[in-house]
């Protein structure tokens, strides 16, 4: 590699950031971190400023960005500190930066990552929504800009893997069948419909295999974790709903799979942890130590595979739907989802009502053509409204 690669990390406080910090921090011979940002962790932001000295941080208000100024000039940390949604995008295109590590959770990734595709950077997508709510767009994006999109979700990335090394259009033009597409099945992958409706936050958010924020722990629980994703692989992978087929897994190391015409089926396995996709992505085509042990099968002794029950989790029901119907319907999908779970985790609305708000608010608005990004980010905003309503209706 003939110079460093500058990287800004987009929610570095997250359990992605961190993850991915920790795997450059092994490399320093390759990597240079140019910004990270986080929406109000500034204790934690601070202290990846202080260890890894990066040109720009980005945090959300005034009040903690004086506050973060204050506290790097005492650490004689010369980090410069900006605010707000426009400084995101800006540490997203900025010409100095080669790799953006997009894992801001939720539709307030969406500017940020779009501006680095935008900019024609190497975009490693740890964020879904922004697929999930503006896909044709996103896509259009990276093919316009000739930006390198690498997919982080573990199962994302174990289909790449999986793929040959050009699988745009259309799968079957490169001998697939379908993709399979991996689930824990989460926290209550056993538990009937009746006892979920009793579930607490901190039980949704005690996932059995990884450690994540608790908007995807409860995501994962309700399933639409795995809907967002089927939603994310459409467009990562030029495929159908159809072609998607939703496994649960629960030891989590068969990561994904991808079915041949010649039936053959190619699968990644590992141990279920982050770093590894990170590290592909920020290396890709080449291969770097991630920190991760290697996988002792001996140890896994057996692989179980079950089908989605999606009787006990409609959300993955109507991810799938959204899909179909194409338009902004995932990104209604998606609002509907963000603000029901916000309730959940305030404990204003129960567990099993959390499906039943999207739903609600997917058969209560209409969906239109997306042309250009004004459409989402209305239909996005429409979708919320409603969605606070159906909160009050459900609510505990």
């Amino acid at each position: 590699m003939s110079r460093l690669q500058r990287v800004t990390v987009l929610g570095a406080t997250g359990s992605i950031g961190t993850s991915t910090l920790d795997v450059i921090a092994r490399h320093p011979e390759r990597y240079q971190v140019y910004a990270l940002t986080a929406h109000t962790a500034r204790d934690a932001l601070l202290a990846q400023c202080i260890a890894h000295h990066p040109e720009i941080a980005v945090i959300a208000h005034e009040t903690d960005a004086q506050w973060l100024r204050e506290a790097l000039s005492n650490a004689r940390v010369k980090t410069q500190v900006a605010v707000g949604e426009q400084a995101l995008v800006e540490v997203s295109r900025d010409s100095a930066v080669d790799v953006v590590m997009a894992a801001i959770v939720g539709a307030a990734g969406l500017l940020p990552a779009l501006a680095a595709a935008q900019a024609g950077k190497r975009v490693l997508l740890a964020n879904k929504e922004a697929l999930v709510m503006s896909g044709a767009l996103f896509m259009q994006a990276v093919e316009a800009a000739q930006a390198t999109l690498l997919p982080i979700d573990s199962e994302h990335n174990a289909i790449y893997q999986c793929l040959p090394s050009e699988h745009r259009g259309g799968l079957a033009r490169h001998g697939v069948s379908q993709l399979l597409l991996t689930a824990s099945g989460g926290p209550f992958r056993t538990w009937s419909r009746a006892a979920l409706a009793d579930v607490t936050p901190e039980q949704a958010c005690a996932h059995p295999n990884w450690s994540m924020g608790r908007k995807i722990s409860v995501d994962s629980a309700t399933l639409m974790n795995k809907g967002l994703e089927l939603i994310e692989a459409c467009w990562l992978f030029d495929a159908t709903p159809e072609q998607i087929q939703v496994v649960v897994h629960p030891q989590s190391v068969i990561h994904s799979m991808a079915a041949y015409h010649d039936g053959s089926v190619l699968a990644q396995l590992g141990n279920p942890d982050m770093r590894t996709p990170i590290a592909y992505g920020l290396a890709w085509p080449e291969r770097i130590d991630a920190g991760v042990e290697a996988l002792d099968l001996f140890q896994v002794a057996r692989l179980d595979f079950e089908a989605p029950d999606e009787a006990r989790f409609p959300c993955l029901r109507l991810a799938r739907d959204a899909m179909q119907q194409g338009g902004s319907a995932p990104a209604i999908l998606n609002a509907a989802n963000e603000v029901a779970v916000e309730a959940f985790l305030a404990k204003r609305l129960g567990f099993n009502a959390i499906s039943d708000v999207v739903a609600a608010v997917l058969n209560d608005q209409p969906t239109e053509p997306v042309h250009n990004l004004d459409v989402v980010l209305n239909a996005d905003q429409q979708a919320r409204r409603t969605a606070q309503q159906w909160v009050r209706h459900y609510a505990r």
